[in-house]
Order: structure tokens, then C-alpha cells, then sequence
């Protein structure tokens, strides 16, 4: 089993970057015709002097019901759950991804599933959203991986096998590197495909990765944080500027419902189904401690908001999208 290492050291480091609880980033909406679908492609805000963008690759799934994935979940429960909160039976998750601009620099946070149809037909559009929000792939510095699943990592490279972010150095873990470009792994029928499409786009690009470890700074005002579980080697990244922080969380937490307010269900899709319950505690913990505003891959779009305590658990609110003036 995969040792945790969601640090004592780790959590006080990235609360300690939260100095001004209570004083929240500057949000600006930016939105025009959705290029598929109804979901809005762009989300521009402010985080102290840093400018960000969440731009959409468009929903994944559906991936199947909330029973199957949450296996271990009381039905009868999760039902209820789903039913008081008009959550849908069939998961279909959102891919909010992050372009910070530091000064001159360009970083992408995770790519997106790219074209490949088995994760529904309407993902696949972060290449034509960038453009749309007026930003140039081949100007992206950096391109950090939260971890080697399809949806972070595939749309790396085109189906060409052209890289898609030619100018970017990629940053990630060496554990998760290691595992989903195993070749031994490719004997197991459950993770075979992954394994496959994973090593087509990492490998080609090994000598352009960097491999990255808990509590470094890996560019200026970005922290990572070593968030195991759902991968063996998850990382999370404590984005700070001035006294503003926010937590991109990656896949620590899945279903803004399910995975906050019943965060002790495991999730079909983690490695390891424990650690990853142990560190969502942990993570959720410290968000609704330090009140520091956090950004999750597959929250309703855009994926900006607080976790917040709720009796044994926890609640998530979103922020609200300002309007530009």
C-alpha cells in the first residue's frame, strides 16, 4: 500500500500560505457562446496580481451510476443523498482546467481527455476553448499534470502524436509516471487501455518531464502537495499570490455531493480506495479549517468555490461568477 504522505508538514505549510482567511480572489467572468454543448468555455479571475483561466474540455461520461462507482455506499442512502440534492443516478463530470499566467509564463494545469470518444462525445475541447479565450498553445511554458489519468494527461499530444504544447515543459510525479507507463501492467485486463493510451503519450515525452515532490515550489507562487490515493502519486498545488491562496485539488474529490457530503465512500476509480478516503478527510479538513478557496477538475463548471463543515462532513459552495465592467 502506498505510504501516505499528506504531511502534518504539508498541511500547515499550505494553511500558513492562506494568511488572509476571509479575503477572497477577484473573480471576472468571461463568457460568451458555448462551443458545445451549454457549458460557458472560459472563466477569467483574478488571484491577487495573478491572472487565471478555467477553460472547459467539456463533460466526461456519463460514467456510469452513482451505485457502481460509490460500491461500497449504503443504497438505500446514497439514493436519498442524490434524491434531496437533484443529483442525477448517471455521473457525468465536468473538466475545469486552470491556465495561470505568472508574469510572462503560461501554465497549464492538466490537458483533458483530447479526442478520444470513450469518455463521451463532448469532451474533447480544450484545444478550440484556449483559442477561444485567446490564448496560444504554443505560448504555454509549462504544463503540470495533477496525475496520469486520460482525462489529465491524453490531449499531451494530438492523435498525430504531435505534441500538442510544443514550447512547455511538463511537470509531474515519478511515481505516477512509473506506474501508468508500466509495461508489465498491460497483463491487467482492468487497466490495459489506460495503460496503452498512457504510455503512446507519456514516453515520447519523457526527456521534456520533470518529475516533482511534495512541498516544492515548482514555479513562482505554486506549491505542490502530495495528495496520494486516487493515484499513487495525486499531487494537489497550493496557488498563492500576496496574501490569496486557492487549492487546485485535481481528482481528491470527484462529485461535488457524493465525494464531499459522504467523503468515506470509497470511489471506483481510485488506486487506493483507503488512502484516497484518508486523504479526502485530510484535504477537506484543511479547506473548510483555513477557509481557503479550492478548484476541483470535475466540480459543476467552473469549479470555484469553499468547502465548508456540515455536521460529521462537509458541504461545497461555490462561488459566484462576476460579470466583467
Amino acid at each position: 500500500m502506498t505510504k501516505l504522505r499528506l504531511s502534518r508538514r504539508s498541511l500547515m505549510t499550505a494553511a500558513a500560505a492562506f494568511t488572509g482567511a476571509g479575503v477572497l480572489p477577484e473573480f471576472v467572468a468571461a463568457q460568451t457562446a458555448p462551443a458545445k454543448g451549454q457549458a460557458p468555455f472560459f472563466y477569467n479571475f483574478k488571484l491577487g496580481d495573478l491572472q487565471g483561466t478555467v477553460v472547459s474540455d467539456g463533460p466526461v461520461g456519463p460514467l456510469g451510476k452513482a451505485g457502481d462507482l460509490y460500491a461500497n455506499a449504503p443504497k438505500e442512502e446514497l439514493h436519498q443523498l442524490l434524491s434531496e440534492t437533484f443529483a442525477d443516478e448517471q455521473l457525468i463530470l465536468e473538466e475545469n482546467i486552470l491556465v495561470l499566467r505568472l508574469g510572462d509564463r503560461l501554465v497549464l494545469f492538466d490537458t483533458g481527455v483530447g479526442p478520444a470518444k470513450a469518455f463521451g462525445p463532448n469532451s474533447g475541447q480544450l484545444l478550440q476553448n484556449l483559442a477561444a479565450a485567446g490564448i496560444d498553445k504554443n505560448a504555454i511554458n509549462a504544463v503540470v499534470i495533477t496525475h496520469a489519468h486520460p482525462d489529465h494527461c491524453w490531449q499531451l499530444v494530438a492523435e498525430t502524436g504531435a505534441p500538442n504544447f510544443p514550447n512547455a515543459q511538463i511537470y509531474m510525479t515519478e511515481a505516477d509516471f512509473s506506474f501508468w507507463t508500466d509495461e508489465a501492467k498491460l497483463t491487467n485486463d482492468a487497466i490495459k487501455g489506460m495503460i496503452e493510451g498512457t504510455r503512446k503519450v507519456l514516453l515520447p515525452l519523457k526527456e521534456r518531464i520533470t518529475f516533482i515532490e511534495d512541498g516544492k515550489e515548482i514555479q513562482p507562487g505554486v506549491q505542490a502537495m502530495f495528495t496520494p490515493g486516487h493515484t499513487v502519486g495525486h499531487m494537489s498545488f497550493v496557488l498563492t499570490a500576496g496574501t490569496q491562496s486557492l487549492l487546485l485539488i485535481g481528482d481528491v474529490v470527484h462529485h461535488s455531493i457524493v465525494s464531499v457530503e459522504r467523503p468515506k465512500y470509497a470511489f471506483g476509480f481510485d488506486t487506493d480506495a483507503n488512502l484516497g478516503i484518508e486523504t479526502r478527510l485530510k484535504t477537506l479538513d484543511m479547506l473548510a479549517s483555513t477557509r481557503m478557496p479550492v478548484l476541483s477538475f470535475h466540480f459543476p463548471w467552473p469549479g470555484i468555490g469553499h468547502v465548508g463543515r456540515s455536521g460529521d462532513a462537509y458541504r461545497f459552495h461555490p462561488l459566484p461568477m462576476r460579470a466583467s465592467l
